[in-house]
């Protein structure tokens, strides 16, 4: 059975909190973000309302979600655009990310 997403989503503010993350303007620095990306059957639930939106609304337009969601998921196909993580990934302009290799630090 799916947990709730609500319900997730709490979990995972309470995780964000214990972290010492402390609310603030949107989209400024932070310990720690956990966003919920996608959800259901290979991740194909839409939901508009209420929070969390599924999938979430800003990760096809984000490098930093699509590079490790190509890692984990390469086959997931957005279910709302239709376009696989390779499609989206390509079609972003320039976007900086570090990639840190974990094996070395």
């Amino acid at each position: 059975m799916q947990p709730d997403p609500a319900e997730l989503l709490l979990r995972l503010q309470g995780i964000e909190s214990h972290a010492g993350r402390v609310k603030g303007e949107r989209n400024a620095a932070r310990t720690l973000d956990l966003d919920i990306i996608s959800m259901g059957e290979g991740g194909q639930r839409v939901r508009a309302a209420p929070d969390p939106i599924l999938p979430h609304p800003r990760a096809h337009t984000r490098a930093f979600v699509l590079v490790p969601l190509l890692e984990v998921a390469p086959t997931w196909v957005h279910p709302v655009y239709r376009r696989s993580v390779r499609d989206m990934l390509a079609g972003l302009p320039h976007q900086p990310i570090e990639l840190i290799d974990q094996q070395n630090g």
